[in-house]
Formats: C-alpha cells, structure tokens, sequence
C-alpha cells in the first residue's frame, strides 16, 4: 500500500493541521501526534482492540502504552512526516474511545 506523505505545518493550505482542530486533546508532538486518556483497565483493553482492528486496515501501527490510570497513544514516526491516513486514524480512535466509554 502506497501512503502519501504530507509535510506537518507546511504550506498556505494546511489541512492537517485543520484536521487536527477538530481533534480535541491530541497534541503535535514532533512529527507525531499524541493522545492521553484517562481509563480504567478493561476500557483500555476495549480501545485496543478497536484500534487494532483499525490500524490494521490502514496499515499502521500506532503506539499504545497504559501507565498507572492512563492510556498514552502516539501516531506517527519520529523522523517521517504525518499523513493522511494517520490523522485518519486519530479520527477513528476518537470514535472508539467515545464508544467504549460511553455508557
């Protein structure tokens, strides 16, 4: 699978940027992006396997860590820039942590 690679932060036009307005509590970090999320054990067990099942399909791997109450997630790669499809994917992480935390 081709993924199309587009700068971070440049240009006039930058809708990754724009992209990225619309999801709250992600943070740039670099040339990755990161999230935080304060859930218990069995929501993170759910939220993983949703966003498997996801970064699979778009050939990706996020980077999922729980410390203490918290899940850490990082899209992206240290020294590549942020594409299309990884913002999709913080999108659609969105999608799952707001299913399997709401009641």
């Amino acid at each position: 699978m081709w993924v199309k690679r587009v700068p971070f932060g440049r240009g006039r036009h930058d809708y990754l940027t724009d992209a990225l307005t619309l999801l709250p509590g992600w943070t740039r970090e670099g040339e990755r992006i990161r999230r935080t999320l304060s859930i218990d054990d069995s929501q993170h067990a759910a939220l993983t396997e949703r966003v498997k099942v996801v970064a699979d399909a778009l050939h990706l791997r996020p980077e999922i860590n729980r410390r203490a109450d918290q899940t850490e997630i990082r899209v992206g790669h240290d020294t590549v820039a942020l594409t299309e499809g990884e913002v999709l994917l913080a999108a659609r992480i969105e999608d799952a942590y707001r299913a399997v935390t709401e009641p």
